[in-house]
């Protein structure tokens, strides 16, 4: 009996102790499984990239107008030429001689002033040193003054001038470089003429304004004092060619500002020949 005991004793031991590692082996597996489980759980799927804003579409611009084409201009022909280089010049006259007869128009510009008789300058000379210079100047101003009165009254001899004018090539006139050739043309040759025709209204105009007068009283006494050398000179034949040739140059002014100012050009011929602007 006692070694039957201890058999089974034994036995049992054995039995109790492979039941014992079976339950070590379950709990062993059961961790293992947990942990992998763990392990292995889903990542949060990211999120996707925000699409960016459409543009937004571009305003169409509007078409532009269709400007229909502006005709060319016939050219300009000789005859037109011609025209326009006679009515620019009557128009240069025109304003000429109302510019020259305005107060001061002679007096006050330097370009057509009339001086004292270069002839008689020594009488002026003389005179201012005697103190007497604003009698020399008074007479100088009634001097202007005369060419002054003559210009308005001068118009109907320069635009006569013009008419007469003999013009070889009024393309070229038109079409040069050089402001003020039309009017040194009719100076060249209505100079005699116009000088022929001024000369009486200059000498009455020397007379009105009491230029002659004045110009008498100086000789006189420039006469008086001693051992001055005698000095002869008609204010009429000194006075009416510079008058002549001032108002010439207004004319040169006139014609010169037609072609280079368009406000100049009054007339359709004159646009056509010398340019609207």
């Amino acid at each position: 009996m006692t070694a039957f005991r201890a058999s089974f004793f034994i036995v049992a031991l054995a039995l109790a102790t492979a039941t014992s590692s079976l339950g070590q082996t379950k709990t062993t597996t059961k961790k293992t499984t947990t942990t992998k489980k763990t392990t292995t759980a889903k990542k949060p799927a990211a999120k996707p990239a925000a699409k960016p804003a459409p543009k937004p579409a571009a305003t169409a611009k509007p078409a532009a107008p269709v400007v229909p084409a502006t005709p060319a201009a016939p050219p300009l022909t000789a005859e037109e030429a011609t025209a326009a280089v006679r009515e620019a010049l009557t128009l240069s006259v025109t304003r000429a001689v109302e510019a020259g007869g305005q107060p001061d128009g002679f007096n006050a510009n330097p370009d057509i002033r009339l001086s004292f008789p270069p002839e008689a300058e020594l009488v002026a000379t003389t005179l201012r040193g005697l103190k007497l210079g604003a009698v020399v100047d008074k007479f100088e101003v009634q001097l202007n003054r005369s060419a002054e009165a003559v210009a308005p009254q001068a118009a109907a001899i320069y635009t006569a001038a013009v008419q007469r004018l003999a013009i070889a090539d009024g393309l070229a006139l038109v079409n040069t470089r050089e402001s003020r050739v039309a009017a040194q043309l009719l100076k060249q040759q209505a100079m005699a003429q116009v000088q022929q025709e001024l000369r009486p209204l200059m000498d009455a105009a020397l007379e009105q304004t009491g230029a002659k007068q004045a110009f008498g009283e100086l000789m006189l006494r420039y006469k008086k004092i001693p051992l001055m050398t005698p000095i002869t000179t008609n204010l009429t034949d000194y006075a009416t060619p510079k008058t002549a040739e001032g108002i010439f140059t207004l004319i040169a002014d006139e014609e010169s500002r037609i072609r280079m100012n368009s406000s100049a050009r009054s007339t359709p011929t004159l646009k056509k020949a010398f340019g609207p602007k």
